[in-house]
């Protein structure tokens, strides 16, 4: 199991990081379903990793993090809706 909650948490930092990278250099809007997914899967893998190690304070950030990526994920989707 701890190598399984490593790697999602290593995962997850890529996932979090490319996304950076990608909208930092105008290869990906903020407003992009690419961008929101990988914000909000990177950090609900940053979640499992973080509450497996016990850093609730960042396990929080994280949780909220990946609500707001999915919120924006809900609200893309809605107004693609004809």
């Amino acid at each position: 199991m701890t190598i399984f909650v490593e790697f999602m948490g290593w995962l997850g930092a890529i996932l979090v990081l490319c996304a950076y990278v990608l909208v930092s250099t105008g290869r990906l809007s903020g407003a992009s379903a690419a961008f929101q997914w990988m914000n909000a899967l990177g950090a609900a893998f940053f979640v499992l990793n973080t509450g497996w190690h016990g850093a609730i304070p960042s396990m929080v950030l994280n949780i909220i993090w990946s609500g707001v990526g999915f919120v924006a994920l809900w609200r893309i989707r809605r107004a693609a809706r004809p």
